[in-house]
């Protein structure tokens, strides 16, 4: 899981960076479904990616999660044939002012 998440989360964000997207912080959450019988190996990750920042665009976010499923995170390609992969994305404004010196 940790591997799904760090691999997708550095795409996710260099992605937005390059739209320049003004990303204050960012966080993965994975969890996962296991089988019941031995090798307990996962059957299904849920992969929550949760953006803040100041006028984010949805359609940004999404491209950039899509473009990390199914072209650049190698860990989403190896794991894809056998572990379904969801995910859902949730975007936070943040009205926080910057302070000035």
């Amino acid at each position: 899981m940790l591997a799904l998440g760090s691999c997708t989360g550095v795409d996710v964000i260099s992605i937005l960076q390059k739209k320049r997207q003004h990303v204050t912080d960012y966080r993965i959450e994975v969890s996962g479904e296991r089988r019941e019988e031995f090798p307990r190996r996962f059957t299904k990750l849920m992969v929550k990616h949760i953006v803040s920042g100041r006028g984010v665009a949805e359609q940004a976010v999404a491209r950039a999660i899509e473009l990390s499923e199914t072209k650049y995170c190698s860990v989403a390609a190896t794991l894809r044939g056998g572990v379904e992969i969801v995910t859902s994305y949730e975007i936070i404004e943040d009205n926080q002012t910057e302070a000035t010196a």
